[in-house]
């Protein structure tokens, strides 16, 4: 590694450890001698002047903290020395220039997609199960069991094996305790429908028992997945009685795309002969309508046709400056060639505020991020808590020590292009650009909020591991580290430990990201999330959630 530290911006007062470095090191920054006063982990940060109460801590350019006890140079910065703190920000008129990445070599390429007849391009085939009420839950549970090892999507063969084993040495009088075991893998079973990528199935506890506000936005997401260019055709299962009626679904959909043509099944278990008939019948007539999308295949389509959200998770103190700016340029090559890439978790721009408003076009799409932003903190406020308060434990940890900190770099994976529109929670994208997209920071709320407003893939950036996925949309996760991409090979896709080695800068990285995306897109090569069946589906009850 050529570097042991780095400063992120000419103005930062802090230095960022590349690696652990020692008590005692001696330190030359630009002719400032300093000796480190204790050991400085990799990932973490430490002071370059002494500083008393009330100073401010300037990192990425922008205030990020102020002092709440005396440091001197050399100090490792601690949650007990430094408090979250950021500018103001309001809306001003900037003339804000963007400087277009080279796209050249990118120019002509396309991606195998799946085309609907509205235009939108599938970069996968799925049939969609959704409840309208948590009381069908247990029934998709069933429908899923039989339907996923029929057809060939199942991938918990080997844990079955392995319980099935421990079960047959029990009933052998064994001591499993000290009984070794392996965990054999299974060839997966053959698919049946080789153009339907997966049967998904959105359990959730919502549609009834909450506000009718709740039920009201669960109905817009429910819809928004439905329409989504990654489904084929979808089964509602519904009980009857509920907040969430299916009519008030289907006037949703209608909403989002009044000429929806895909198969649409529906069965109310409360107009059933019984739970067996209700089944069955949704069985048999689902797998009649996949033989019919299985005729659907991939054909070339332009990368102008994807849509790309950007997420990060499990976030450490490398995000900022290696996985986040490399998805950073991504986004900017996307943009540059006329895609569609969207960026959220607001609580997670807590700080990178201004930069944002001043890239929005127009004074309409900057005062509609600004309401967005204080009505969701005020939320967080009245119940005692506050975007400041969005930094997980696992994040302190791993160098983020405020919630400036870590948005300012979040905001890195957004890249620099203009903001050509502002959605709200469940509002569909349909400006090419840069979009904003209210969700919380919580990461299975975010990505199931991104896929809602069209996400076709989501570059998911972790510095300590997740395994989130989601129902429709594949998620690519990059490491911001090779520890960890090494440690957790089994959930991370992209490697992006070689920016902080010194070996790739960032742009050689975000094209790297874009190469791998082509493939995922086309089905060429299927994301970790995608292989383990990683579906996860939470909706934002648009309570306090960061």
């Amino acid at each position: 590694m050529s570097k042991k530290y780095l400063q992120l911006h000419s103005q930062d007062n802090v230095l960022v450890a590349l690696q652990d470095l020692e008590k005692g090191l001696t330190i030359d920054f630009n002719g400032k001698v300093l000796t480190l006063k204790e050991d400085i982990p990799a990932k973490h940060k430490f002071y370059l002047n002494v500083m008393q109460p009330g100073d401010e801590v300037i990192m990425y350019g922008v205030l990020v903290g102020k002092i709440q006890t005396p440091v001197n140079e050399g100090d490792l910065m601690t949650v007990n020395n430094l408090k979250h703190a950021a500018e103001d920000y309001a809306y001003r008129e900037v003339n804000y220039h963007w400087e277009k990445p080279d796209i050249s070599k990118y120019i002509d390429k396309t991606f195998l997609g799946y085309h609907r007849e509205d235009g939108r391009v599938g970069t996968a085939n799925y049939w969609l199960f959704i409840p309208t009420v948590f009381c069908e839950n247990r029934n998709l549970d069933v429908i899923k069991e039989a339907l996923h090892h029929s057809l060939g999507y199942a991938v918990t063969d080997k844990y079955k094996l392995y319980a099935k084993a421990l079960r047959e040495a029990v009933e052998a009088g064994k001591d499993i305790q000290n009984l070794s075991l392996e965990l054999n893998a299974v060839q997966p079973a053959e698919r049946l429908f080789k153009n339907v990528d997966g049967i998904k199935f959105l359990n959730h506890q919502g549609g009834c028992g909450g506000t009718r506000q709740d039920a009201e936005l669960l109905s817009k997401l429910l819809a928004s997945y439905a329409n989504h260019p990654n489904v084929a055709g979808v089964t509602v299962l519904s009980l009857g009685c509920q907040h969430l009626q299916t009519q008030n679904f289907l006037d949703d959909l209608k909403q989002y795309n009044p000429n929806f043509n895909k198969p649409l099944l529906v069965f109310e278990q409360q107009q059933s002969k019984s739970e067996e008939q209700l089944i069955k019948d949704a069985i048999q007539q689902t797998f009649s309508q996949l033989v019919e999308i299985n005729k659907i295949g991939r054909r070339p389509a332009p990368l102008s046709a994807l849509t790309v959200g950007v997420k990060c998770g499990g976030s450490d103190g490398f995000s900022g400056i290696s996985a986040n700016p490399a998805v950073g340029y991504t986004a900017d090559l996307l943009v540059a060639l006329g895609a569609k890439v969207l960026l959220a978790e607001f609580p997670e721009l807590c700080g990178a505020e201004q930069n944002m408003i001043d890239r929005c076009e127009g004074k309409e799409i900057a005062e509609k991020f600004i309401h967005l932003m204080q009505t969701y903190d005020a939320q967080a406020h009245a119940v005692g808590s506050g975007f400041h308060m969005n930094p997980s434990p696992g994040n302190i940890k791993d160098g983020l020590i405020t919630d400036a900190i870590k948005s300012t770099g979040a905001a890195k994976k957004g890249g620099t292009a203009p903001v050509v529109d502002v959605l709200d929670y469940t509002e569909p994208a349909v400006k090419p650009g840069l979009n904003l997209v209210c969700t919380p920071g919580n990461d299975v709320e975010a990505t199931t909020g991104k896929a809602a407003s069209g996400a076709t893939l989501i570059l998911f950036t972790t510095g300590l591991g997740t395994p989130t996925g989601n129902p429709v949309c594949p998620v690519i996760k990059v490491a911001t580290n090779s520890g960890l991409a090494l440690r957790m090979s089994d959930i991370i896709d992209i490697d992006t430990g070689a920016i902080i080695r010194g070996e790739k800068s960032i742009a050689e990285m975000g094209e790297e990201i874009l190469d791998y995306c082509i493939k995922a897109a086309s089905g060429e090569i299927i994301p970790k999330a995608v292989l383990l069946n990683q579906d996860d589906f939470i909706p934002w009850k648009r309570g306090v959630s960061l």
